[in-house]
């Protein structure tokens, strides 16, 4: 065997690797002929014939280069060898092997007579980013890729439909809204599935707690080591809890967008590929019919996934994503109005990590049924509309009759009480069953003088043991502020003069859009829901949480600290008192005390306006200003609350108005 000579600053060109210099200069070049025709050549645009020469060109049979075409968009990341083992890493499981997905479905296309083609825009990792700059780059991430996605699908001219595979928090809502912003051809989503927890051992939410966990002697180091090997038990998918990857997937199904029971399959499993090529043959059979997303997606659909979202207990980052989908698809956008009432209106009725009460991890929330179940109990609740038309072709209604029949159901249920020994009615209840078993509806929205415009809580994830016999969590406590997250995570951690103790509210600010691309502070609530003493503490901030967050954490709280909300204007010791309701779903969060002094909430309100905000309030020093750019751009858009979009014309209008008063100043 040849051994290529190592590059040295003498030689740094390494010359020794055999036939390295044997330069070819020219090539025969496929054999045959394009299927071209005259009319082709008289009135195709020319982008569209060199198409058909760049198909050939890449191994394409010249007899079928014009096969219709059709877009296969992933995420999909890293390198893997034929064996699966890695030759480049990928960021996260999520994207680790849905190059798979991209494989299967490109095969069924090819059999189906068309010419599939496949492009890839990758996608970040909360969990690797969770307490690092690289958080302030996550929920941006999102406007940008499904920009890049729609130029994709755009740059495709002959297109006759798309398929878009994707798993996890940030990628998968991209997908959705590129698909939404493409309505005139159809549009499936592939969901990457989701990974397996470990025989033995901690989910991948609770896994990144170690380090708290570590610092308050809580386990050792062996233990910490040993867990955090074997968290994610297998190569691919999406996390094993119900956190923002998995919601989105929910979410997906719910709107009509994938295929049935395609949500939460295990990532490289024949059942998890057999998704893949289903939706390419739906999304065929849709363009064959003359259907497109627009038939797909509508304001009725959009409906459907809150109700359906609600009744999973899903992740509080779909405020964001589902409004976002339903602007790009030019639907209505759901109010905070809208979710409270869905919120009232709809039962929780999954039992899945991180919610509870026995935190199912969500491969058996697949098995007991996945999204066809729930969506079963919600019909005769009378909570869906199932005249829409889903990616299958047929009514809601009658995807559902036939999964209530189906052989799948049936075996998939009993292949759960056989491999687990959970009774699948445990797992997705029946409204009597979740009444009796204490699930409660998913979130609430607090006012008070601290969140003027709202704020946002997954009540129902509130430690059960901290909430009163009527259902109502509440709390007043001295306020610790912080205005960075790793400030409040070492006071947690006990580092430092004055450690968070029992009984405290953080309060976190200057993380929103302006200040730190509204991050998500997984780090802070992850470490006090394993700590034993966490639960009584409870964290208030303008950031947001990880869809794994539990615990009496409010966040989304608006206006933002650095937009003069009055959470910019809290100091230490500050009394705040939080009601939740549970029941009702209703809450506040105010300013109660200050100085020594007891205040009614309106006399609070009117101290905070009179404050200076925080003397230390000012954006993170690390903010890129690429995320600077899209704050400013989303908060032209409705904000937080508007799903952060980019609206074009409230963009540009801004900038001309802002040009007609440099010119009349000047």
């Amino acid at each position: 065997m040849n051994t290529p000579k190592q590059t040295t600053p003498s030689d740094p060109f390494g010359t020794a690797e055999p036939g390295l210099f044997d330069v070819q200069t020219r090539a025969e070049g496929p054999s045959g002929s394009l299927p071209l025709t005259e009319d082709m050549l008289r009135y195709w645009p020319s982008g569209d014939l060199f198409g058909l020469t760049q198909n050939a060109g890449m191994g394409w049979k010249p007899s079928e280069v014009d096969r219709d075409p059709y877009l296969i968009l992933s995420t999909q990341g890293g390198l893997r060898a034929e064996d699966g083992s890695p030759i480049a890493l990928g960021y996260h499981t999520g994207h680790w092997e849905v190059g798979l997905l991209v494989r299967e479905a490109a095969e069924e296309l090819s059999g189906l007579g068309v010419a599939p083609f496949a492009g890839m825009v990758s996608d970040p990792c909360d969990g690797r980013s969770q307490g690092t700059p690289g958080m302030m780059d996550s929920l941006p991430y999102r406007n940008d890729a499904a920009i890049v996605f729609r130029r994709l699908i755009r740059s495709l001219p002959r297109r006759k439909g798309i398929l878009g595979v994707a798993t996890c928090d940030k990628g998968l809502p991209a997908m959705l809204l590129a698909l939404a912003g493409s309505r005139e051809w159809p549009g499936i989503l592939v969901p990457g599935g989701v990974t397996l927890p470990p025989a033995h051992g901690e989910d991948a939410g609770k896994i990144q707690s170690i380090g708290a966990r570590f610092a308050h002697d809580e386990i050792s180091l062996k233990e910490a080591s040993e867990l955090g090997c074997r968290a994610c038990a297998t190569a691919g998918g999406g996390c094993q809890f119900l956190g923002t990857a998995a919601t989105a997937q929910v979410v997906a199904e719910a709107m009509g967008l994938t295929v049935p029971h395609a949500a939460l399959a295990p990532s490289g499993q024949a059942i998890w590929r057999d998704v893949a090529r289903r939706s390419a043959r739906a999304v065929v059979a849709l363009s064959r019919r003359g259907l497109s997303g627009k038939d797909l997606l509508t304001d009725a659909s959009i409906r459907n996934a809150m109700v359906v979202h609600a009744a999973f207990g899903g992740s509080t980052n779909l405020l964001l994503h589902i409004p976002a989908i339903a602007f790009a698809a030019g639907l209505r956008r759901p109010t905070v109005e809208d979710w409270a009432e869905v919120n009232r209106s709809v039962p929780r009725l999954v039992d899945v990590l991180p919610n509870g009460p026995n935190y199912h991890p969500t491969i058996r929330v697949y098995l007991a049924g996945g999204v066809p179940e729930v969506m079963l109990h919600l019909r005769n609740l009378g909570l869906l509309d199932t005249s829409v038309l889903t990616a299958n072709g047929a009514t809601l209604g009658d995807d559902l009759d036939a999964w209530a029949a189906s052989e799948r159901r049936t075996r998939l249920r009993a292949r759960l009480m056989q491999e687990d020994q959970v009774d699948p009615d445990d797992v997705i209840m029946d409204p009597d069953r979740a009444r009796q078993r204490g699930l409660t509806s998913t979130i609430t929205f607090p006012r008070g003088n601290i969140a003027p415009e709202g704020s946002v809580i997954k009540s129902t994830a509130i430690d059960p043991t901290v909430v009163d016999a009527d259902g109502v969590y509440r709390k007043t406590g001295p306020a610790r502020v912080f205005t960075r997250e790793s400030d409040a995570v070492a006071a947690i951690k006990g580092q430092g003069g004055s450690p968070v103790k029992s009984g405290d509210v953080v309060v976190l600010i200057g993380r929103g859009p302006i200040g730190a691309g509204m991050e998500e502070i997984y780090q802070v609530t992850s470490a006090l829901k394993h700590l034993s003493f966490g639960k009584d503490v409870a964290v208030i901030t303008d950031a947001r949480f990880s869809g794994v967050s539990t615990g009496a954490c409010i966040g989304h709280v608006g206006p933002e600290a650095l937009a003069g909300g009055p959470i910019g204007r809290i100091r230490d010791g500050d009394t705040i008192r939080i009601t939740v309701d549970r029941i009702r779903l209703t809450g506040t969060v105010d300013l109660i005390g200050a100085e020594g002094r007891d205040l009614s909430p309106e006399e609070a309100a009117v101290l905070l306006v009179d404050r200076e905000p925080h003397p230390d309030l000012a954006p993170d020093p690390n903010l890129p200003d690429d995320t600077r750019l899209w704050a400013a751009m989303q908060a032209l858009g409705g904000g937080t609350w508007g799903g952060c979009v980019y609206d074009t014309g409230a963009i540009v209008a801004a900038l001309e108005a802002g040009k007609a008063s440099k010119i009349s100043g000047g």
